[in-house]
């Protein structure tokens, strides 16, 4: 238990330092934006494109770590069937016992039972060479 509790306050520390060092770089691109003349030359935009990059580099680990935590929402990405629920069966068909997780079509969705059954099946069978 210590030791989680060391490593949580590591990364928090950590993620406090990457955090302001990657506000600090977006206060510099808004301290170059207002105090410059001439906004759109090459020195200027050099300096931006740099901080622009250094703020993402160091904002990348506290992103991540929020996404591990799953503190984070994606807005465009779809969750997938935990593998505890069930499908949802049609009266009268019989529950596949599954132990591997739900079938996914390319989209990420699950796929309905009856293929899923078919799938089953198709595993069943040993592979003989003709």
């Amino acid at each position: 238990m210590v030791t989680s509790y060391a490593m949580s306050k590591e990364t928090r520390l950590l993620n406090l330092i990457c955090i302001i060092g990657s506000l600090g770089f977006l206060v510099m691109i808004l301290w170059v934006a207002l105090t410059t003349n001439e906004l759109l030359s090459t020195d200027n935009l050099f300096i931006i494109t740099v901080c622009l990059v250094l703020a993402l580099a160091f904002a990348i680990n506290p992103l991540l770590y929020l996404k591990s935590e799953n503190k984070l929402p994606i807005p465009f990405l779809k969750k997938s069937v935990d593998a505890g629920q069930a499908p949802a069966r049609l009266p009268g068909q019989q529950a596949i016992p599954s132990k591997n997780p739900p079938l996914l079509d390319a989209k990420g969705r699950a796929v309905p039972p009856d293929v899923g059954a078919l799938v089953a099946s198709f595993g069943k069978h040993e592979r003989t060479d003709a």
